[in-house]
């Protein structure tokens, strides 16, 4: 209500405000959808200002409010940051990575990638193809600058960047995380870090061997590709806005992988339960 004070009162409200409150709405950014309704009590203008519900974040003048009892005021960077996160606006991957240059690529694990993308998916790729016209095409460069994405994929030390950015595995002694029987620290781009941590696990796992139509084959205690996907899910769906580890715990009964993040609103734990 504009034209009532925060008494109730009504004071009313001058065409020049109403003009004013349609200026501040056309000028969002994005544009919010908003309705202005006038009315008269006690023979005094008021408006009714309605604002559909958003899932976006907007801001006036370059800015972005937030309201806080009767006033109203400027988020900080880092609140957007968070914001934006929690609204799933914005992604890590694609933020600049600063400081980040083109001597800070693997050339050969991008050039493997390439080769394997060519092999196994039948991409339509060239080895030989220049390194910043590759990233161009994979979309990891952006305005001129290498992304988070393209450090933690073919990045030659992505830990100078990400602290964050590593597996720790352990293998604990029966079934609580109270004594280790071995422990890894895997660091790296992430592609190597998959590769790394799946190898540990499988060293730290039972396999045995049964007879099948007169063929050996190899049973292990947990299926191999269940194993990786898991840690591939664990690494590309983590929060690297978060500062932590990847965990992977192998205990006598079970194996643990976590990774730090939430899930992304409306999602809860009770909602994955459900089939």
């Amino acid at each position: 209500l504009v034209g009532v004070d925060n008494k109730g009162a009504i004071a009313g409200v001058s065409k020049k405000v109403e003009e004013q409150i349609a200026n501040i709405i056309d000028s969002c950014d994005p544009p919010v959808r908003a309705a202005i309704e006038t009315g008269i009590v006690d023979e005094k203008n008021i408006l009714v200002v309605k604002v559909k519900k958003s899932r976006q974040v907007h801001s006036w003048k370059g800015k972005i409010y937030v309201r806080v009892g009767s006033t109203n005021r400027p988020l900080s960077m880092q609140e957007i940051l968070e914001l934006g996160q929690k609204l799933g606006k914005i992604r890590f991957d694609d933020q600049i990575c600063e400081n980040a240059t083109i001597d800070d690529i693997d050339d050969k694990k991008l050039r493997w990638f390439l080769r394997m993308a060519k092999s196994e998916r039948n991409v339509d790729a060239d080895p030989e193809t220049p390194i910043t016209e590759v990233l161009e095409r994979l979309k990891l460069i952006k305005d001129g600058k290498l992304t988070n994405a393209s450090i933690l994929l073919f990045g030659k030390n992505p830990q100078k960047f990400f602290l964050q950015a590593r597996i720790r595995c352990a293998r604990f002694k029966g079934t609580t995380a109270v004594d280790f029987i071995d422990m890894k620290l895997i660091d790296g781009n992430i592609i190597d870090q998959v590769d790394k941590a799946e190898n540990f696990v499988l060293s730290h796992i039972k396999k045995a061997a049964k007879i099948v139509m007169f063929k050996r084959e190899e049973v292990w205690e947990y299926p191999p590709d269940a194993l990786r996907e898991a840690i591939v899910n664990a690494v590309c769906h983590r929060d690297y806005f978060i500062s932590g580890n990847i965990k992977i715990a192998i205990f006598d009964d079970r194996i643990e992988i976590s990774n730090p993040g939430q899930l992304p609103e409306p999602l809860t734990p009770s909602m994955l339960k459900k089939k």
